[in-house]
């Protein structure tokens, strides 16, 4: 029977598509819209020192997303679409692509439009409509909804060895927490610009009780046993974001050029050990399904045992708790007394 426990939400950065506007094109004056009502070329503008807000997002039916209660933008419950890839280029030269999100309510009425730039956009910047994507949009999502590790990772294997992430291949057995050894199903590499809210996270050697500095992506979930409740959870079994760690000195955000990111897949999620660090693997979703080769993806249908059921729901830390500069050293202090 499926477990009743939450799907672990994801914070994104968005800014509403009505502070997107055009200054020039054939939709001047207008507020950023529908892939159907764009017009390559129209140049966009974003209001000068804006800044991006939460919309905190659950997996839905069908390809949807919902909106979780947590968040600060939309309304808890509401549905949100994923309507188009576009692609944006600033007077550099830069190349910014983002995704449109759209919330609809109960009715199905468009409620509000939010654009998720996926690399860093500025106030007051002229960005050109270069591209418009209504077919590859949901990959490009699971891309970033997808847990990651970096190149170089070591992962510790069945028999103890420590070896290299882009040295796995499919059908290695590698050590789990929870179930023992388990053979990898399917590994994805992709390289990816390595900036703003989507810039990997560096926890320093020592930091968790590592031996090698660890590099995830930003919503990775780190697993922690607690012998002693340093940060007031109230339990002992905790999965941590590595952004919710940053504390600009042993964890830090590596910004700046592109990352190779390489995902684990499982026929259940796990926690493995990465540099000595429980971590999770993929967890498959409506956010990450869509990154999956569309015969896998059709050989393990709607529901996937293991996955579904949210083996390790219930474990994640509000980030409030760990809103403070010695979070990481508490949770060090945490699993080792």
């Amino acid at each position: 029977m499926a477990r009743s426990r939450p799907a672990p939400a994801q914070n994104l950065p968005v800014y509403r598509a009505q502070e997107f506007v055009a200054s020039d094109g054939a939709n001047m004056g207008d507020a950023l819209s529908f892939a159907s009502e764009l017009v390559l070329d129209d140049v966009y503008e974003l209001p000068y020192r804006i800044e991006a807000q939460r919309l905190s997002i659950l997996p839905g039916n069908n390809g949807r997303f919902r909106v979780a209660t947590d968040t600060q933008l939309g309304t808890p419950g509401a549905t949100l679409i994923l309507d188009s890839a576009l692609s944006f280029m600033s007077n550099d030269g830069g190349m910014h692509d983002v995704l449109l999100l759209v919330e609809i309510d109960n009715e199905g009425s468009v409620t509000e439009i939010y654009i998720l730039p996926l690399t860093t956009l500025a106030g007051h910047v002229e960005y050109r409509l270069v591209g418009i994507d209504t077919e590859n949009a949901h990959k490009k999502f699971a891309q970033v909804a997808c847990v990651s590790f970096t190149r170089g990772t070591h992962i510790t294997m069945s028999s103890g060895e420590q070896r290299k992430i882009e040295h796995l291949k499919v059908g290695d057995r590698i050590l789990t927490r929870d179930d023992g050894v388990q053979t990898i199903r399917w590994i994805s590499q992709s390289t990816a610009r390595a900036v703003g809210d989507f810039a990997p996270i560096k926890i320093n050697a020592g930091t968790l009780n590592n031996d090698h500095d660890l590099i995830v992506s930003p919503d990775h979930r780190l697993f922690i046993y607690q012998r002693s409740d340093e940060v007031g959870v109230g339990r002992a079994e905790l999965l941590v974001k590595a952004r919710h760690l940053v504390n600009g000195m042993t964890v830090t955000v590596m910004d700046g050029g592109f990352v190779d990111y390489f995902q684990l897949l499982f026929d259940s999620h796990q926690i493995i050990y990465a540099e000595g660090i429980a971590a999770e693997t993929m967890l498959i979703d409506t956010r990450t399904k869509s990154v999956l080769p569309l015969e896998l993806s059709e050989a393990l249908g709607e529901v996937i045992p293991g996955h579904s059921d949210l083996p390790h729901a219930g474990l994640d830390v509000n980030e409030a708790l760990l809103n403070r500069p010695d979070a990481a050293e508490l949770l060090r202090k945490a699993s080792t007394r």
